[in-house]
């Protein structure tokens, strides 16, 4: 029953250690993301149906598009 206690002991140390880590490395910026702003501008942006509008000149409905923003 000893050795419960003890492997039970050393798990909660070494999950303690790792989220340690975690958080350092969290605060350091070792998460922050430096490579996907500098090339957002590369893709093209999904294109969303709108409302239908009717067209003055030839009385005919187009779907209008409009470009997501982020």
């Amino acid at each position: 029953m000893n050795i419960i206690y003890m492997l039970l002991a050393i798990s909660v140390f070494v999950a303690l250690v790792f989220f340690a880590a975690f958080i350092y490395s969290v605060k350091k910026g070792q998460y922050d993301d430096m490579y996907t702003p500098s090339v957002r501008m590369l893709f093209e942006d999904e294109l969303v149906d709108e409302k239908k509008e009717t067209s003055k000149s030839t009385n005919e409905t187009t779907p209008r598009k409009k470009r997501l923003t982020k």
